[in-house]
């Protein structure tokens, strides 16, 4: 089972990918701070993390070059309602994988971890 961690300064928004995303069969932990994430990323292995651009202690950006820095083998996925191409997600270095713009469906993003991040997902996606 995909363990993923939701960062994301909204608690609806971390609320509602989490219950979608665990109906789908994911293991999910969420946190709402840079310290939160942190905390998580050190207790227990995490496959991907997908992080709002728009966080309140710290920029998602300078968050998910920390996490690349500290936990090499997660997946970032970065995730806003203001669009980023392909390009400019590769012009950030901050080693995200992709972008995901809000809002979003639990079925598209379980669609596109299968196919854009190699991560093993239940077999309802």
């Amino acid at each position: 089972m995909a363990r993923m961690l939701i960062v994301d300064g909204e608690n609806s928004q971390r609320r509602a990918l989490s219950a979608g995303l665990s109906v789908e069969g994911f293991e999910v932990a969420f946190a709402a701070s840079y310290q939160e994430a942190f905390r998580i990323l050190g207790s227990s292995p995490v496959d991907v993390a997908m992080i709002d651009l728009m966080m309140p202690d710290l920029n998602g950006l300078e968050l998910a070059r920390e996490i690349r820095r500290a936990y090499p083998k997660v997946r970032v996925v970065l995730s806003s309602a203001y669009h980023l191409s392909a390009r400019q997600v590769e012009r950030t270095d901050c080693g995200a994988v992709a972008f995901v713009p809000k809002p979003y469906k639990v079925g598209e993003i379980c669609r596109f971890l299968r196919a854009e991040t190699n991560v093993l997902t239940p077999a309802s996606c």
